[in-house]
């Protein structure tokens, strides 16, 4: 089934499905669209995911995380790198990967968690490492990582080891990665260790939260057309004053306020229109 050739008619179809919030239409969906080729459709946060593959619960070296949220799908692209990372973690010394959400099984907005990993080219990665012995379902939802700073948010705290920046490494250092999020601690502890070799660091960016574990995004795989990029990242290695912003008063004691107002749930229509299709597909 092409895309192209099935999305006036699932347009037609989806009719009233248009005003709905789309984290209930996609989060509602339990399998893939398996009848149409992988394609990310959209941006990150705005966008879905056709012909989805799933990351299987237990691999050679990474364990998924969470089962009951059904996020453990991506495109192919990131499931490949998942194992990859998880082979690398395990040349580090660690038992492998914790690895918590991808994406939904027909990607699009998710009913609680992320506004990202809509297009299957994210993942998050526990920063605790894998263990030898396979877990249940139980132990996969009550287990949590480990927090990696210290409470006031300044710095790395004892569980940060040299494994884990080599990890981040390998990570940023794969090809097929745009960029990883990581809290503001552990950026600077990463500049503060990173020595000479600096070329691959420009890639990890700091980011609200993100001590417990890191997002990794990928670029859109190369022919995908309705794939939207996010920017590259600045030039340099982010170790400047971009870096110490986060660690200023503004960022980290900003001054009460009124609360923002909460944005509309994004909807169908929202969306690039192929993910009707997405959404229609066997």
């Amino acid at each position: 089934m092409r895309i192209a050739a099935a999305l006036i008619l699932a347009v037609l179809c989806a009719g009233s499905a248009q005003a709905e919030p789309a984290k209930t239409l996609f989060g509602g969906k339990p399998g893939p669209a398996a009848s149409l080729a992988p394609e990310p459709l959209g941006s990150h946060a705005r966008g879905c995911l056709a012909g989805a593959a799933k990351l299987p619960e237990t691999g050679p070296s990474w364990q998924a995380m969470r089962l009951e949220r059904n996020r453990n799908w991506g495109h192919p692209d990131l499931v490949a790198f998942v194992a990859r990372l998880g082979a690398a973690a395990r040349r580090l010394g660690w038992e492998g990967i914790f690895v918590g959400d991808l994406s939904q099984p027909r990607g699009g907005p998710m009913i609680s968690g992320h506004s990202s990993h809509q297009i299957g080219l994210d993942a998050d990665i526990w920063l605790r490492p894998g263990m030898a012995r396979e877990l249940s379902f139980r132990e996969r939802s009550e287990i949590s990582s480990f927090i990696v700073t210290t409470t006031d948010h300044r710095a790395v705290n004892d569980r940060w080891t040299p494994a884990h920046m080599a990890l981040i490494r390998a990570a940023a250092e794969d090809g097929v990665v745009a960029r990883i999020f990581v809290h503001a601690a552990i950026k600077d502890r990463m500049c503060r260790d990173a020595g000479e070799d600096r070329a691959w660091l420009g890639k990890v960016r700091p980011w609200w939260g993100h001590n417990a574990h890191f997002h990794v995004r990928l670029a859109c795989p190369a022919g995908a057309t309705a794939c939207e990029d996010q920017a590259p990242p600045p030039p340099g290695d982010g170790c400047d004053e971009t870096l110490a912003w986060w660690f200023s008063d503004e960022a980290l004691n900003p001054k009460p306020g009124p609360a923002p107002k909460p944005k509309p749930p994004l909807t169908l229509a929202d969306l690039p229109a192929e993910c009707a299709v997405v959404l229609e597909a066997e």
